[in-house]
């Protein structure tokens, strides 16, 4: 019921940010925390979000602007490990306080708190219009790629950040979506070596069955959701998909899931 489950919801996540203004990461990380810890979320997450993009880079690639690449992605990158490195110390972390509640007991833990947070906060980022008009000059790209980044290896939330820096960088809509997709997988790949390192040191296995299923019904999910919709954003689903991110988010928080 697990793998029908993370399989069906890659496969609407996937066909979601097509139109929803939400990325995969954001919308499948919450979905896998329902079943596995939020540390190992966050890395299969990172696995399929990591395939799907390395798809868009077959097709894309070219066109991406490298010297955006350069001076976001390499502070980007080297911003990531920190990120990621305190989801590793979190992870480490005890529980801070225990509850009952209708004859049950529940436990806060500290990253579960912190990235539910996070997904609360990024949610109010993508569907506030006033954070979408932020932009920023092209002389600060060196300053988005360390915060997207950092967020990115902390959480996978790097998209809003990214597109605040990007929008200002003089790049056509082919450059904008190549160098998202390229700058993604810089990510991906630095907070991965991250996540595998630890996975080995604490010897927490990854399903790697379920990575599999996610991300190839990622792929169908993207392929139908093309030729299903045209529109960027339809505002209905923003708010239904929000409304589930910020319940998981307060369940995360709340030590409930």
């Amino acid at each position: 019921m697990n793998m029908i489950i993370i399989a069906f919801s890659a496969f609407l996540a996937s066909g979601l940010t097509l139109f929803s203004g939400f990325g995969l990461g954001t919308l499948l990380m919450p979905v896998i925390a329902l079943f596995f810890p939020v540390d190992a979320a966050i890395g299969m997450t990172a696995l399929v979000h990591l395939a799907n993009n390395v798809f868009k880079i077959a097709l894309l690639g070219l066109k991406a602007d490298r010297e955006v690449v350069i001076r976001f992605g390499l502070p980007g990158t080297i911003a990531s490990f920190a990120g990621a490195g305190l989801l590793v110390w979190l992870g480490s972390l005890h529980s801070v306080a225990t509850y009952s509640l209708m004859g049950r007991t529940f436990e806060v833990v500290p990253i579960q708190m912190i990235v539910g947070i996070m997904i609360i906060v990024f949610v109010i980022m993508e569907i506030s219009p006033w954070f979408s008009s932020i932009t920023f000059d092209r002389n600060l790209l060196p300053v988005g790629g360390m915060v997207s980044g950092f967020f990115g290896g902390l959480s996978g939330n790097q998209g809003a950040f990214r597109s605040m820096f990007l929008l200002k960088a003089g790049l056509s809509k082919e450059q904008f979506i190549a160098t998202g997709v390229v700058l993604a997988v810089m990510i991906d790949v630095s907070r991965l070596a991250v996540y595998g390192w630890d996975t080995l040191a604490s010897h927490r296995g990854i399903d790697w069955l379920m990575v599999l299923v996610a991300t190839i019904s990622a792929f169908v999910g993207a392929t139908i959701g093309i030729r299903l919709i045209h529109k960027v954003t339809i505002r209905s689903i923003q708010i239904i998909v929000s409304g589930f991110l910020i319940v998981v988010a307060l369940g995360l928080i709340l030590g409930i899931i």
